[in-house]
C-alpha cells in the first residue's frame, strides 16, 4: 500500500515526520535510485527500495507498551536541561518508540508508548473521544456546585471544555485532602489542572489511572508492560 514517504520513514523509526521531511528536503532520501525532494511522494515499502543516507529502509517491528510514569519525569525523547525523560526507562528497547500524547512533568500515571504511528494518530485525534481518567487530590474541600460545573464544562482561555464524568471520592479530615476522579476525552495541555485552578483549587497530586479500557493494574510506578494482541486490536477499533 502506498503512503507518504515521510510517514513511511517515521513508521520505520527513522525520525519524526517533521524530521523526516527535513531529510527529504535535504536530498538524503532515494527511492529506487532517484533522489526525492518532494514532500508527500507516495511509496510502497514492500515494492520500492528506499535509502536514507545510503541505508535501506526496512519495516520496524511494532512495539506497544503501557508505562506507569513517575512524577517529575519529562514526556519527551530528550531534554536539553538533562532532566529525566520517559525514554530513560526504555533503554533496552531497540526500536525508536515515543509517547502517545503527553503527561506534564508533575503528573504521573498511565502513558502509552509505541512506534506505531498510525495507532498513535488514531488515539490522539480529537474526533475519536478516547476517555482518560485521572485521580485528583485537592488540599481543600470542594463544593458540590463546583463538582457539577467541572462535569458540565469549564470556560478556559482556549474555550469551553467538553462535559466530563466527575466522581467525588471523599474528604480526609486528617490530611485535609479531597479525592476526586475525573474522566475527560480531550487532550488539551494541562487541562485537568487548569479546570480545577479555574475555581482557585490547587491540585496536590494528579495521576492518570485509565486510558480507554486500559488501567495501571499490576504495573508499578516506573515500570511498564507490553500490550497484548487483543488490547492492540481493541485500541484499533477507535479508527
Amino acid at each position: 500500500m502506498k503512503e507518504r514517504l515521510q510517514k513511511v520513514m517515521s513508521n520505520c523509526g527513522v525520525a519524526s515526520r517533521r524530521a523526516s521531511e527535513q531529510l527529504i528536503l535535504a536530498g538524503k532520501v532515494r527511492v529506487n535510485g532517484v533522489v526525492v525532494r518532494e514532500l508527500g511522494t507516495k511509496v510502497d515499502l514492500d515494492k520500492d527500495m528506499i535509502l536514507v543516507d545510503g541505508k535501506r529502509l526496512e519495516a520496524e517491528k511494532k512495539r506497544y507498551f503501557l508505562f506507569n510514569k513517575p512524577k517529575g519525569v519529562i514526556t519527551t525523547a530528550s531534554d536539553d536541561q538533562g532532566r529525566e525523560t520517559v525514554m530513560d526507562y526504555f533503554k533496552k528497547v531497540p526500536e525508536r518508540i515515543y509517547p502517545v500524547g503527553r503527561l506534564d512533568q508533575n503528573t504521573e500515571g498511565l502513558l502509552l508508548m509505541t512506534n506505531d504511528g498510525e495507532l498513535a494518530n488514531i488515539l490522539m485525534h480529537p474526533s475519536k473521544l478516547v476517555d482518560k481518567t485521572y485521580e485528583v487530590k485537592i488540599k481543600s474541600r470542594i463544593a458540590d456546585t463546583v463538582l457539577q460545573q467541572l462535569a458540565d464544562g469549564v470556560e478556559l482561555e482556549d474555550g469551553m471544555t467538553a462535559p466530563a464524568i466527575v466522581c467525588y471520592n471523599g474528604y480526609d479530615v486528617h490530611t485535609g485532602i479531597t479525592n476526586v476522579e475525573i474522566t475527560i476525552h480531550e487532550g488539551r495541555n494541562r487541562q485537568v489542572r487548569r479546570m480545577f485552578e479555574h475555581f482557585g483549587l490547587q491540585v496536590y497530586n494528579l495521576r492518570r489511572v485509565q486510558y480507554a479500557f486500559l488501567t495501571l493494574s499490576g504495573v508499578k510506578r516506573g515500570a511498564y508492560r507490553r500490550l497484548t494482541p487483543e488490547e492492540i486490536a481493541e485500541l484499533y477499533k477507535y479508527k
